[in-house]
């Protein structure tokens, strides 16, 4: 592995050494199929089992199920298609945010391309969504609102559970992905009724996720087979991965307050150093773990292609190589040389304060020689 600092904890995190030891026996010894009956199979069903209860543990999840997934993009569209594929005539339309992250954002559009209605809320120019539109646009059609808790780019927290409440009054179901925010903020379980997450955001393994459904929701299967995971998500499930995102999620509840700290003081150090920079997004209802700034007349592309030591980016890594400014950045308001002057830096756990002003030093550097360059 290239030795640098690593600032991306949006696009993944590093795996913990907690959730690669639980993995390794059912990488190993343990390979047995845990749809099999005998009982190497079983015993890989009960691993699979064990992490199906860590997770719902520390979702706090006294209701409902939790099927696992291949990963959250999979969950938004189980529960997304699934549930507009099972809803009555006459509620056919999905309400969703201008800044959601793609799998929930296409797949929207998708269906309003497809017989149903897809309504975009627009947001502020602190990247949190009009209430006002919201209350316009969920009506008596409406048949789900999604919504994600922390948005991938910006970090913004959005209000959730008010959204929920004008869901419910209009009797739509609501929809959240918690990717970003399971484990880093609150989330407000009692306000959803479908939830997806991700294990390699937690510093769990890549090609996992989870969708948790609250009693009552009924789902059409969008992938069909064996008929695995209650009939909505047909394949054999790896025991590695589900026993690593168990064990991530463990961890991930057990170290929450040590976490939040050492965030919170990388957050504030890192504004500091970067005093010249503008937060895109709002300032307070943020995720500090999320940095997402901008410095007008900066190329973010060249600043990431010379600064080669750190791992840092322009936005969402689904979106990277597109050549198109951020949609996010684009909905907040700002033009397309703001958006490509902006970059995002993403810390954590396994981020030391001294990476950290190594890497800001670094950026401060790079950015007034391009500005220099440029008088």
């Amino acid at each position: 592995m290239t030795a640098g600092i690593y600032l991306d904890y949006q696009a993944t995190t590093p795996l913990a050494p907690e959730a690669l030891a639980a993995m390794r026996p059912w990488l190993q010894q343990g390979f047995a199929n845990p749809h099999s009956p005998h009982a190497p199979g079983r015993a890989a069903r009960a691993a699979v089992e064990v992490a199906r209860d860590q997770l719902n543990a520390t979702l706090g999840a006294a209701r409902g199920r939790t099927i696992f997934t291949s990963g959250a993009t999979e969950a938004a569209n189980i529960a997304i298609q699934g549930l507009m594929h099972h809803a009555p005539t006459g509620r056919r339309k999905v309400v969703t945010i201008a800044t959601e992250h793609a799998c929930v954002r296409d797949t929207a559009l998708w269906l309003g391309s497809h017989g149903y209605e897809c309504a975009l809320l627009p947001v502020h120019a602190d990247g949190l969504v009009d209430l006002d539109a919201a209350a316009a646009e969920i009506d008596d059609r409406t048949a789900l609102v999604a919504a994600m808790l922390v948005n991938n780019e910006i970090g913004v927290i959005q209000p959730i559970a008010t959204l929920s409440e004008m869901a419910r009054a209009r009797g739509a179901r609501v929809f959240c992905d918690a990717v970003q925010g399971f484990g880093r903020v609150e989330l407000p379980l009692q306000a959803c009724d479908m939830v997806a997450l991700s294990a390699h955001k937690i510093h769990g393994p890549k090609g996992i996720g989870a969708l948790w459904l609250a009693d009552g929701v009924e789902l059409a299967p969008i992938v069909h087979g064996g008929a695995q995971e209650g009939g909505l998500r047909s394949g054999t499930l790896s025991p590695a991965l589900c026993a690593g995102f168990g064990a991530a999620a463990m961890l991930m509840s057990d170290t929450a307050e040590a976490d939040a700290a050492h965030v919170g003081a990388l957050a504030a150090f890192a504004r500091e150093r970067l005093e010249d920079w503008n937060i895109n997004g709002s300032i307070s209802n943020r995720y500090a773990g999320n940095l997402n700034i901008r410095r007008n007349g900066i190329d973010a592309a060249r600043l990431i292609s010379e600064l080669r030591r750190v791992a840092f980016s322009a936005g969402s890594a689904c979106a990277s190589g597109s050549g198109r400014p951020s949609h996010v950045l684009s909905a907040l308001g700002l033009t397309d040389s703001e958006a490509r002057s902006s970059i995002r830096l993403g810390f954590g756990r396994y981020t030391s304060l001294d990476e950290l002003e190594q890497a800001t030093a670094m950026i401060v550097e790079a950015a007034e020689r391009q500005l220099a360059f440029s008088a």
